[in-house]
């Protein structure tokens, strides 16, 4: 068996994972970035049509503070205020060091970083370099990783983290490149400490927006023992299916048509049919761009278009598209509400047609597009509502740490948000949380070792788990597409808790996966990752719909509830918001989940010299 050592351990090649391991690096701390493919990952290969970085506000004349970002970012509900207030504090911190790099975060002629207002943003903190931000973000981080000659060993895929007496002792992974060899590939990596930034758990949907190449080791995390935290809080949105990617902002506000076509090809508009007037729909069409992500709280307002998509397409199968080359039906700018007139006028896209206002508010949208072989211009989009981003994820504390003493946790894999987030902030937790694990790694973590022998025990007894799934089990293939769909169907953004009971018998009833050949023991592996993240996902959701009812990106059906009518075309019976335990985290540990009060936000000692003896003390000054 291949054996390695590595002082520090960081897992992942996205902005998370490339700004930890510099951080690590310019604190003088010897790491090893691991990596399942340095080309994958929801980083370098998703967006939006102006991707957000959300941080403290850097232009204008409007007020703003670290205080009363922290505030923000925790009154999205179920928050820890000291993560909260750290992310606000750090926000210049890491976004200076994103410049530093090269990042093309625009400025006015006087220097100012302009900035615009986005979702659950009462500000305009927000800044973009346009529909690949986060790729930008991966490319410069990894410049600077590459000039630094931190190795990185490529090609390696986790499939279990070693613990002892709750403390990391390092990992075990799967060289992808020595699959058909007699050991499998199978590598231990002795390490103690650890830094999982491995994106969210983007296998456990069918119908996700996640790159395909993204896959996470959420469920690796929590079978080690690891604890999640809000697990049942996500972002659904409405997404193209044939190129995966988010259709928030322009997309949107362009006012384009929504049409559907049946299993005979008869084609028609539907939204009219589920409004009162065209205008109407349109208003809620354009509002959809600032808050695209479903949120039950807007079921009479822009998530109505959501809920309607969803009816069209998993409710009467029909196929859904956007059309960007006909103006939808009633579209007449001077009859639209005075928020998007004003905005499309001031954009210069008070125009006909969606494709040129498209054009003229954001050609790099098209561009992006047509990069993939879809031309906005002359074909329809076809879309779905599909799984973005888990704001939940591992619970973790100010320094990032995990409840695992040593593995640490950064980016979307980190549970630091709760019901509500600003759009953006996401991408500002990837730096702010890798510096911040980095930093306690560099100046806290002392004087650590592993336990050898134990480490070798657990790879021989994952050599054994090897052998079975390659003699005996049901078809990892078959699991998870099965598993997949399951999900989305019954604990989506639509859930159905008697559904989700019997899916979780299914899980139980799993006992072991088949790997066909050497070459499916990576896919194996991934079913085996996406069942311990179901289970745990399913225990969250199951007690929110228990307690909360429709809460945040959930609609829990039940026949007892209150309807929506939708114009007449279709009722859903729903459980109301009953209490959104906005004051609690969700914890969720060995598949069951409990409530844990919120950390609040810190108040701390900001009197100079104490705090600078003490920086000086713990920095070695």
């Amino acid at each position: 068996m291949d054996i390695r050592t590595t002082p520090v351990l960081v897992i992942g090649t996205g902005c998370a994972g490339y700004a930890c391991a510099l951080h690590l690096h310019e604190c003088g701390k010897e790491v090893t970035l691991l990596s399942v493919g340095r080309m994958r990952g929801t980083s370098r290969n998703t967006g939006s049509d102006k991707q957000t970085y959300y941080k403290l506000s850097l232009c204008g004349s409007g007020s703003d503070s670290v205080q009363e970002m922290a505030q923000d970012l925790f009154a999205g509900g179920s928050v820890n205020g000291d993560t909260a207030l750290c992310e606000a504090a750090g926000s210049v911190r890491a976004f200076m060091q994103l410049v530093k790099l090269g990042v093309p975060f625009p400025t006015n002629e006087y220097g100012e970083y302009v900035g615009y207002k986005t979702d659950h943003d009462p500000r305009t903190r927000a800044t973009s370099v346009g529909p690949l931000t986060s790729k930008a973000m991966t490319e410069a981080l990894e410049k600077a990783v590459f000039a630094a000659n931190i190795p990185l060993w490529d090609k390696m895929q986790v499939i279990k983290i070693i613990v002892k007496d709750n403390r990391v002792q390092g990992v075990l992974a799967l060289n992808l490149d020595k699959l058909s060899e007699p050991d499998h590939g199978l590598t231990l990596i002795e390490s103690p400490l650890v830094v999982l930034c491995t994106g969210g758990p983007a296998t456990v949907y069918a119908s996700p927006v996640y790159p395909e190449s993204q896959t996470g080791a959420t469920g690796v995390a929590l079978e080690a023992g690891a604890e999640g935290c809000n697990l049942d809080k996500w972002q659904y949105g409405l997404a193209s299916t044939k190129f995966r990617w988010n259709l928030s902002g322009s997309y949107q506000q362009v006012l384009p048509r929504y049409v559907s076509i049946d299993a005979q090809g008869t084609e028609r508009e539907f939204l009219p049919d589920y409004f009162d007037s065209p205008e109407s729909a349109l208003n809620e069409v354009f509002l959809k761009g600032y808050q695209w992500p479903f949120d039950s709280k807007k079921m009479n307002g822009s998530s109505r278009i959501d809920l309607i998509v969803y009816h069209e397409k998993n409710v009467l199968g029909r196929r859904v598209y956007l059309d960007f080359m006909h103006d939808p039906k009633g579209c007449d700018v001077n009859a639209l509400s005075a928020e998007a007139r004003t905005y499309l006028t001031n954009s210069g896209a008070a125009i006909a047609t969606p494709i040129a206002r498209l054009a003229a508010m954001n050609p790099k949208a098209i561009e992006l597009y047509r990069a993939h072989n879809i031309d906005l211009a002359s074909e329809y989009l076809e879309i779905g509502l599909c799984a973005q981003h888990n704001n939940g994820g591992l619970a973790v504390d100010s320094d990032w740490q995990t409840s695992i003493s040593g593995l640490y946790c950064a980016g979307e894999a980190a549970g630091t948000f709760g019901i509500a987030r600003p759009g953006g902030s996401a991408l500002n937790s990837t730096q702010v949380g890798a510096y911040r694990a980095a930093e306690h790694i560099a100046y806290f973590a002392k004087d650590l070792a592993v336990d050898g022998d134990f480490c070798t025990e657990s790879a021989k007894e994952t050599e054994q788990q090897i052998e079975k799934m390659l003699t005996d089990g049901a078809d990892c293939l078959s699991i998870k597409e099965k598993l997949q769909k399951e999900m989305s169907v019954c604990a989506a953004q639509v859930r159905n808790t008697e559904q989700m009971e019997a899916l979780q018998d299914t899980l139980a009833s799993i006992k072991s996966v088949h790997a066909a050949r050497p070459a499916r023991l990576p896919a194996a592996f991934e079913v085996l990752d996406l069942i311990a993240a179901q289970k745990s996902v399913l225990s969250a959701m199951l007690l929110s719909a228990k307690d909360s009812g429709s809460l945040g990106s959930s609609l829990v059906l039940s026949e007892c509830g209150e309807k929506i009518d939708l114009h007449g075309q279709a009722n859903y019976a729903y459980l109301p918001t009953k209490d959104d335990k906005a004051a609690f985290t969700l914890r969720t540990k060995d598949g069951i989940s409990r409530y844990a009060p919120v950390r609040p936000i810190p108040d701390p000692d900001n009197w100079f010299e104490t705090v600078w003896k003490r920086y000086n003390e713990t920095h070695g000054i």
